[in-house]
Order: C-alpha cells, then sequence, then structure tokens
C-alpha cells in the first residue's frame, strides 16, 4: 500500500476554468505566492515535495522557471519515451500516475505530493484512491478558458477549514477570491 497521498493544487474562475491558450487568464501575485509556499513548504528540512504535472502544464511553465524550483518536477505524458531527451536530467517522466507514486514511495526525501495540473491529471488523481485533499482557489469572476477543472464530487469531498488557510475573501485588484480545502471522505 503507497503512503503518497496526493493533494491537488488550482486556481479556478467561476465557470470552473483553469486555463487559455497555455497560459492564466489572470495575474494574481498573492495567489501565486500561495501556491509557491504550498508546494515547497516542508516540516523537515531534510525533505522536498513533488509537483505532478501532465506534459502540457510542463510545456505551459515559463522556462525560467522549469523546473519549478526547491520541488521533484514529475511529468506525465504517454509519450515518456520522446520527452525524457527534452526536460532537464532531474525532472523525472513517468507515463502514468500510479508511475508517479511508485517513483515517490521508492524515495524517503519526498514530504508531501502536489497535483499541479491540467484537466485529464487532476481528474485521474480525484479518482485515484489516494487522492487525499483538493486546495481549489475559487475566483469570484469569470474569465474566457479552454481549459477547466473537473467538478468536485460532493459526495466524495467536503469543504474543511485548514488552521494555515485564510478562510476570508482575498482581494487583488478587480479580482476577489477563497482559499478552499476539499477533503476525501
Amino acid at each position: 500500500m503507497s503512503k503518497v497521498k496526493l493533494n491537488l493544487i488550482a486556481a479556478a474562475c467561476e465557470n470552473m476554468g483553469i486555463g487559455t491558450n497555455g497560459s492564466l487568464p489572470w495575474r494574481l501575485k498573492k495567489e501565486m505566492e500561495y501556491f509557491t509556499t504550498m508546494t515547497t513548504k516542508v516540516k523537515d528540512a531534510s525533505k522536498i515535495n513533488a509537483v505532478i504535472m501532465g506534459r502540457r502544464t510542463w510545456d505551459c511553465i515559463p522556462n525560467k522557471y522549469r523546473p519549478l524550483d526547491n520541488r521533484l518536477n514529475i511529468v506525465l505524458t504517454r509519450h515518456a519515451d520522446v520527452i525524457k531527451d527534452k526536460v532537464p536530467e532531474d525532472v523525472v517522466v513517468v507515463s502514468s500516475l500510479d508511475e508517479a507514486i511508485k517513483h515517490i514511495d521508492d524515495r524517503n526525501d519526498v514530504e508531501s505530493t502536489w497535483v499541479i495540473g491540467g484537466s485529464s491529471v487532476y481528474q485521474a488523481s480525484m479518482d485515484h484512491p489516494n487522492c487525499g485533499k483538493i486546495y481549489l482557489t475559487e475566483i469570484q469572476k469569470t474569465f474566457d478558458c479552454d481549459t477547466f477543472f473537473p467538478n468536485i464530487n460532493k459526495q466524495r469531498f467536503h469543504l474543511v477549514d485548514e488552521e494555515e488557510i485564510p478562510r476570508d475573501i482575498q482581494t487583488e485588484g478587480d479580482i476577489s477570491y477563497y482559499f478552499r480545502v476539499y477533503k476525501r471522505l
């Protein structure tokens, strides 16, 4: 039995959009800092966190930020053999979510595992028995998007409060949002 718990993290607008044309439809500095903090913060300084993403999500990260610092970057793709030569040596390329989980299980230095997109990777992770929580920033505005966060099954996941996550409304410019945490029942 795997010890890896999958945490999903995303920001979605009112129509559950998460992206358009390979980028974020909004610029929210504090929300991006939240993402970075959540996916890098560890209790044990000798460990790191893993981030699991699909190949398109990898491709959408600006070159200057790839791979994401201070995190084990794992890219899922059906074409692992083709992609392996196109990413830095320290980026792990696998062909399935189970393979990513096994890779993390085989290491002793990963504290938390974060799924960072895209849609099909989020869906596979939500359906996976190892899924624990969904950290969803709910943006109180609609944007024109071509990529969407899957529907959250409210029979399987319920809204919880987490001590370090602000409950009150956040505002940047003319955009307001909430940090939400959904825990698997």
